[in-house]
């Protein structure tokens, strides 16, 4: 691999405004297809406003099905995208950074060792998360959009390597009153890996009935252990997406000229414009997809089985409307660390020891 100009530790530069009020929040989300970068500062209320960001797609997974390693092409694609983020962090102080990687690096072979290079390229901290950490960070992320008649949400997240189903408690029937995870399950489907393992297959009829019935026989299982589809039955479920998939068929849906987050972001779209939308882009074919200005040619491949996933979902938990979300790993670190950063520092234990001592 060539080399890399090694950046000076960007995670230093958060040290000179960790004791103040200074600095910005930053978050960089290494996924199977794309790297994103956002940087923010917080507003009253518990949100933020954005000050930079940056997306590229990388294809990190690409080849990851069948080989079981990450290519030589991937991870090169990978650090100059990461490469560019840390020269964006440079520019401006930063108070908190935090910086994850998740299915592909999970999965490979190579995955740890291309993480520590990436580290020493970069000086970005960068760590592999678990499944359950991505599951809580979308759920930090989502959670703002829950309403307070809804008891449960239900919230899937269709990524590039594996596809995550939080169970969510709704922050009414909480201590604190923010949103619990109260189960989740990773599944080994996503976008990019049904497309190599596919190819051509989704464009079918049969191939996507396939993916289907495949993710459909899983989902049911997580069903059954928390009984879900009852829930939903007994009503206060907010079923809610968020990945490219959800937000296409949003677009779609609103024959919009071309995406726009704004009119996006926190939808309540009908099940039955999803479905209509699905059935639209089903019906455009490959050239079609790529021609359609909310996909284009970077992501056409992957539209078709990530609406076989979506599907499978609607399959096993049928509700009158999706919230679409477009919001994820990013967003949900920086609120993360805006809460983290708001919380009265803990008392050590030592110190409440030496409080009890009586004076000499």
């Amino acid at each position: 691999m060539p080399e890399m100009f090694i950046t000076p530790a960007v995670a230093s530069r958060t040290s000179s405004c960790a004791g103040g009020a200074g600095g910005a929040f930053a978050a960089i989300d290494l996924g199977t297809n794309n790297c994103r970068l956002l940087v923010g500062t917080p507003t009253p209320g518990g949100a933020f406003r954005v000050l930079d960001s940056y997306s590229r797609v990388v294809r990190l997974g690409e080849g990851l099905e069948r080989d079981g390693r990450l290519s030589e092409d991937a991870m090169q694609r990978a650090l100059v995208a990461l490469q560019a983020c840390a020269q964006k962090l440079l520019r401006r102080p930063l108070r908190r950074l935090l910086a994850v990687t998740t299915e592909a690096c999970r999965r490979a072979a190579n995955g740890a060792a291309f993480v520590a290079q990436a580290q020493n390229a970069t000086g970005l901290p960068i760590r592999i998360i678990s499944a359950r950490e991505e599951a809580e960070l979308a759920m930090e992320s989502c959670a703002p959009l829950l309403r307070a008649q809804d008891r449960r949400g239900l919230l899937f997240d269709i990524g590039g390597g594996s596809t995550e189903i939080a169970w969510i408690r709704g922050g009414q029937g909480c201590a604190d009153g923010r949103a619990e995870l109260i189960g989740y399950v990773s599944l080994p489907f996503g976008v990019v890996t049904l497309a190599e393992r596919m190819g051509q297959g989704c464009y079918t009829p049969e191939g996507f009935r396939r993916v289907v019935e495949e993710v459909e026989d899983q989902l049911a299982e997580f069903d059954r252990v928390h009984s879900i589809g009852r829930e939903m039955r007994a009503g206060g479920v907010r079923l809610m997406g968020t990945s490219g998939t959800v937000t296409t068929l949003a677009g779609v849906a609103l024959s919009l000229p071309r995406y726009s987050r704004p009119l996006i972001d926190g939808r309540v779209l009908s099940c039955e414009e999803a479905d209509e939308a699905l059935q639209d882009l089903f019906a455009m074919g490959r050239e079609g997809l790529r021609a359609h200005p909310c996909i284009g040619p970077e992501r056409a491949d992957f539209v078709l089985p990530g609406c076989a996933i979506y599907a499978a979902i609607r399959r096993v938990w049928p509700s009158s409307c999706v919230t679409v979300a477009d919001r994820g790993l990013r967003e949900g670190m920086l609120l993360r660390m805006m809460r983290q950063d708001r919380a009265p520092p803990r008392r050590s234990a030592s110190s409440f020891r030496g409080a009890a001592q009586p004076a000499p």
